[in-house]
C-alpha cells in the first residue's frame, strides 16, 4: 500500500519541478520532501527520482505511480464534493484567484451575498491575472479562478478544468475627455496617431487590440505598458494616451471621465469566466461561489448608459 500523502508530494513534484518549490508550497521544510519522497521509493521497491544537474528528475516508474495518483487524487476531491452536497449547511473554506477588475468590480458584491447567505463559509482571495491563476488551480493552490478570454485568443482548456462564463464584458475605445462628442465613425481616426496605453507585451488583451488597429489600417503606438488598469484610466482621463478598456473597470463607484466610444463593428466584449478543477465543479462552495459572481454581473451597470446589466450580456 502506498501512502496517500506521500503520492500527493510526488505529483506537487511533477507539477512544480524542484523538491524546493514544492516545500514552498507545502510549507515543509525541503529535508522533510526528501525524507518523505525517499520513504515512497521504499513502498515502491523501484527508484523515483534520478539526478538532473542540480535538480532531480521523476524516473519512468515515477511517472506511471503519478498517473495512478492523480486518478486516486481526482476521486478523493470528487468525494469530497459529495459528502459537502449532503451536508444541511455549507462551511469550510474556498480559496479564489482572480484579476484586478473582477476584484473590483464583481467580487465585493459577491462577497456580500456569500456572508449573507453561507456565514460558515471561508472566503480567501488573491490577485492573480489568468496564466498565474490558472497554473495555480491545477497545482490545488486555488479552487476557483476568474478569468478572462478576448477573441481569437482562448484560455487553454486541460481537461482537468471546467469551465463557465459569468458574463461579457463590453470592451469600448478611451479617449481623453477633450474628445468629447467623438463616435464609432470617426474614432479610428482620431486614435490612429495617438500614444497608447495597453497590457504588457505577451498579454492576450495587449494583441487583441493590436489585432483591431491593423484591421483599421494602422500599428498602434503602444508607448505605455502596464497590467495594472487603474493605471490605463489614470492616463487616458489626463490626456496622455488611448485605449481599449472594459466595462467592469467604471463598476468601482468611478465616474468616467474618458470618453467611452463603442468599437465600430462590434459590440465587442471580453467573456469572463471561472475555472475549477472538474472533479471539484459539484462541491457547493464553488457552486455558491460561482452563482454569487454570476448574480453580481447580472446587477452592473452600463456605465455608457447606465442600464443594468451592461457588463453581463
Amino acid at each position: 500500500m502506498f501512502d496517500l500523502h506521500r503520492l500527493r508530494l510526488l505529483s506537487e513534484l511533477k507539477r512544480r519541478g524542484t523538491i524546493t518549490a514544492v516545500a514552498g508550497a507545502l510549507n515543509y521544510s525541503p529535508s522533510t520532501i526528501s525524507q518523505q519522497l525517499a520513504r515512497l521509493e521504499a513502498e515502491a521497491g523501484v527508484p523515483l527520482l534520478e539526478p538532473a544537474g542540480r535538480r532531480v528528475r521523476l524516473t519512468p516508474q515515477a511517472e506511471i505511480l503519478v498517473a495512478h495518483a492523480d486518478i486516486v487524487l481526482r476521486q478523493l476531491e470528487a468525494a469530497e464534493s459529495e459528502i459537502a452536497r449532503s451536508l444541511t449547511h455549507l462551511s469550510g473554506t474556498v480559496r479564489i484567484a482572480a484579476f484586478q477588475t473582477v476584484l473590483l468590480a464583481l467580487l465585493p458584491p459577491a462577497l456580500a451575498a456569500l456572508r449573507a447567505a453561507h456565514p460558515g463559509l471561508r472566503v480567501e482571495l488573491i490577485q492573480a491575472e489568468p496564466h498565474v491563476a490558472l497554473p495555480k488551480l491545477l497545482a490545488h493552490d486555488v479552487d476557483l479562478v476568474v478569468a478572462e478570454e478576448y477573441p481569437g485568443h482562448p484560455l487553454p482548456r486541460p481537461p482537468e478544468i471546467a469551465y463557465q462564463e459569468v458574463c461579457r464584458d463590453i470592451m469600448r475605445i478611451a479617449l481623453p475627455p477633450e474628445d468629447r462628442g467623438a463616435g464609432p465613425a470617426d474614432v479610428w481616426e482620431r486614435v490612429a496617431a495617438r500614444p497608447w496605453i495597453a497590457e504588457p507585451p505577451g498579454a492576450a488583451s495587449r494583441e487583441w487590440v493590436r489585432e483591431l488597429c491593423r484591421h483599421a489600417g494602422f500599428e498602434p503606438d503602444i508607448r505605455y505598458a502596464t497590467d495594472d488598469l487603474l493605471v490605463h484610466r489614470r492616463l487616458v482621463a489626463d490626456g496622455h494616451a488611448v485605449a481599449i478598456l472594459p466595462d467592469l473597470l467604471w463598476l468601482d463607484g468611478h465616474r468616467p471621465r474618458p470618453v467611452l466610444v463603442g468599437i465600430p463593428g462590434g459590440p465587442h466584449a471580453r467573456r469572463i469566466v471561472t475555472a475549477c478543477r472538474g472533479d471539484h465543479a459539484g462541491h457547493p462552495a464553488i457552486r455558491a461561489s460561482r452563482t454569487a459572481l454570476v448574480d453580481a454581473a447580472a446587477t452592473t451597470r452600463d456605465p455608457a448608459s447606465g442600464r443594468r446589466g451592461g457588463a453581463a450580456r
